[in-house]
């Protein structure tokens, strides 16, 4: 293969790792906006309360798999090179992609059978992600890592809305070029990967732990599986994390969780490298990443059932079509990373992360705020500046902070280090589903069945009628705001339908009945939910405050290049503290 210099080199490996996370990370939203068009195509009812469980694991499947085994991935990229775990990564997912878009089954055997190939392609995501930032932070000297990895990680955050956006262009068309989307580019990808990419780490022969990779696995799966049950109604109850099932799987969880941490303190080289966590920078950036994304999390979905479920209705669109359009509408938080990740990181490289980061999350705070002022039904031109300050402040927070937490690792736990924050990351995103729900549907329980037996009654339904589709757990009406149905249509069903007149048919099943009866239930939920953000966003801030000065591992020369033999040479662990400029 021919030589490369390493000034050509670090784009080549910028721009193939870029385009790796945006991959893994569009992958990990794309079908929300599809579901309603993937369960039409296999001919499943999502509402249906027995069919919950699919769509939350169509859903969460995929996070929860990169959650899981990131840290292995990244631990394994260090003992075996990392440029081979990540090519390794777009052969799985580029597989499972085709798998994913040849489904031939109908019905829960269907669902089952997507929701298994969605969890190899996160088995390849997880490849993908766990090695990206080790492999940018090898090829990029360090005055220029905070650009680089900026660039990568807010391409990576946006991936995640622009899936939004795609997921509501292709599904209509067919919901299996959701899926075949990525095979192309993941077939080219991967030649271009084996072919450009080569490894400046040295790999370290280690033992595998498998005492902590399958404790760490487990306590992951249980505590994300209490999740999805949790936000499930038991009991009698609108939610379920109260339940038996839930309380022993959490207790189960923590049980395993617990004998890893013990484990990884006792093995020789152990999955996750605790000692890490006595880097400040690392630590306090890890705990910041952890909280950013809870909130992010969050605030997508709000968004999603916000737009879906009110405010387009209300504005002459019909429900088939808010899928995609409040992936457009949305699309102003994404311009705003776009533009403030890069810009911020550029700078951090030179004046540190701790001020951007810092400013990032307290203007993020300032932005959830603003949005608790607005009524349900805002002026759009309002809603999208303040989207866009969201995601400037997001931008400007993810950049400096993911290339503080880089390069304050040592070389030789770059891949290990990298993969540990970035599970944080993906955990987060699965707990803040959990968390936003709940908080959702205690909003909703508290007034949703009045209000809609009410509403019901008042256009000609009869009363038991009324009072049987109000009874229904509110996580059917939020999974039906949340997928772009008319749930008042749905849930009535035809028959209900056809024994009231013309005007309260056309009342009940038209654009404005259901988000005006949701509106007021729904901004309760929202304002608990934001609350929620707001108070983790300014303990992010305070986390990145505390990270102290800037911090580089000693055996690099931060005003120079280095050089693919300089990368190859023993690395020196201890980190040291650089003041901030």
């Amino acid at each position: 293969m021919r030589t490369v210099s390493p000034d050509r080199y670090k784009w080549v490996a910028l721009s193939n790792a870029t385009l790796a996370v945006l991959l893994a990370t569009l992958d990990g939203s794309i079908t929300i906006i599809a579901m309603p068009d993937i369960f039409r195509g296999i001919h499943l009812d999502p509402l249906v309360p027995a069919n919950s469980f699919y769509l939350l694991w169509m859903i969460l499947g995929y996070l929860v798999v990169t959650s899981v085994l990131i840290v292995s991935l990244g631990r394994l990229g260090d003992m075996v090179g990392r440029v081979k775990i990540y090519n390794l990564g777009f052969v799985i997912y580029t597989v499972a992609s085709l798998l994913l878009a040849i489904d031939w089954m109908t019905g829960r055997n269907g669902a089952t059978y997507l929701i298994v190939m969605r969890i190899v392609q996160g088995v390849g995501g997880a490849c993908l992600l766990a090695n990206a930032a080790a492999i940018i932070t090898d090829a990029f000297p360090t005055h220029q890592r905070g650009m680089a990895l900026g660039m990568n990680n807010i391409v990576g955050v946006s991936g995640t809305f622009i899936g939004l956006i795609l997921g509501g262009i292709l599904a209509p068309i067919d919901w299996r070029l959701v899926f075949l989307i990525s095979v192309p580019v993941g077939v080219f990808g991967t030649v271009w990967a084996y072919l450009g990419l080569r490894e400046l780490s040295t790999p370290r022969r280690a033992r595998v732990d498998w005492g902590g990779n399958l404790t760490f696995a487990l306590g992951l799966v249980l505590l994300m599986t209490a999740v999805t049950y949790g936000i499930r109604p038991a009991g009698g109850h609108a939610i379920g994390w109260g339940s038996p099932k839930v309380l022993g799987l959490l207790g189960a969880s923590a049980l395993s969780l617990i004998a890893f941490w013990i484990i990884e303190t006792r093995v020789t080289d152990p999955m996750f490298r605790l000692p890490l966590f006595r880097i400040r920078a690392f630590t306090f950036g890890t705990l910041s990443t952890f909280l950013s994304s809870v909130s992010r999390g969050g605030l997508m979905f709000m968004l999603i059932i916000w737009l879906q479920g009110i405010w387009l209705p209300q504005h002459g669109y019909s429900f088939t079509e808010t899928p995609l359009w409040a992936g457009i509408y949305m699309l102003p938080l994404t311009v705003g990373m776009l533009v403030a990740g890069p810009t911020s990181g550029y700078f951090s490289d030179r004046f540190g992360a701790r001020p951007f980061a810092t400013a990032g999350m307290v203007l993020t705070a300032l932005g959830f705020g603003l949005l608790m002022l607005l009524p349900t039904d805002f002026k759009y031109p309002v809603f999208g500046a303040i989207l866009f300050l969201i995601g400037a402040s997001m931008g400007m927070f993810a950049s400096p902070n993911r290339a503080a937490v880089m390069n304050s690792l040592p070389k030789r736990d770059r891949g290990a280090g990298g993969a540990m924050n970035q599970t944080f990351q993906n955990s987060a995103q699965v707990l803040s589903i959990g968390i936003f729900f709940t908080l959702m549907i205690i909003g909703l329980a508290s007034t949703l069945p009045h209000t809609l037996s009410s509403g019901l009654q008042a256009h000609g339904v009869d009363p038991a009628t009324a009072h049987s589709v109000a009874s229904l757990p509110p996580v059917s009406i939020l999974f039906a705001a949340f997928l772009g149905y008319n749930p008042v249509q749905h849930l009535l069903g035809p028959h209900a339908l056809h024994a009231l007149s013309a005007h309260d048919q056309a009342t009940l099943t038209g654009s404005s009945f259901f988000p005006h009866l949701i509106s007021a239930p729904f901004r309760s939920g929202l304002h608990a939910a934001f609350s929620f953000a707001i108070v983790a966003c300014l303990i992010a801030a305070a986390a990145s405050l505390l990270r102290g000065g800037r911090m580089v591992d000693e055996g690099e020369d931060e005003d120079a290049h280095t050089t693919p033999k300089e990368l190859h040479a023993d690395p020196v662990v201890r980190p040291v503290h650089v003041p901030s400029r």
